[in-house]
């Protein structure tokens, strides 16, 4: 009876070791989608706007959308850079490998699980923020870009 409540319990336990890290790395991929159609989302409305204004919005508050955060809980973030200066963008643009611009009319993107990041997708900081790349024609993670 004892063996048995053992043998019970070791199963049970190994269930949830492995059932555990399954479901919260399950968990990690639904919040990144979220934010990835978020983004889409947001983009689609940044180019409504234009089309209505002739220019983009200066901030999220422009489209309704300052209010929403990213999964992890955080506001997006949005930069308007066409039509800028590019002193006044040049520090603070995401930037790939190259540090080349990856975008020439906005970026647009969640900070990721850490809450950090910085302009250069290569940088630790950046590594699991969802961006908006190559003017739109990717949505997806940093690390992947």
């Amino acid at each position: 009876m004892l063996f048995e409540l053992l043998l019970g319990v070791l199963i049970l336990g190994t269930l949830f070791g492995v059932g555990v890290p399954v479901y919260r790395n399950q968990l990690e991929k639904a919040k990144i989608m979220k934010a990835v159609t978020d983004i889409y989302t947001f983009s689609h409305n940044i180019y409504e706007y234009y089309q209505e204004h002739e220019t983009l919005p200066e901030s999220l508050v422009d489209i309704g959308r300052d209010k929403n955060t990213d999964p992890w809980g955080r506001p997006y973030r949005y930069l308007k850079i066409e039509g800028k200066k590019k002193k006044e963008v040049q520090k603070i643009w995401r930037k790939d490998r190259s540090l080349v611009p990856i975008n020439s009319d906005f970026d647009l993107y969640s900070m990721g699980k850490d809450k950090k990041s910085k302009a250069p997708l290569t940088a630790k900081d950046s590594r699991d923020d969802v961006v908006r790349a190559s003017n739109g024609a990717y949505i997806g993670l940093a690390s992947k870009f």
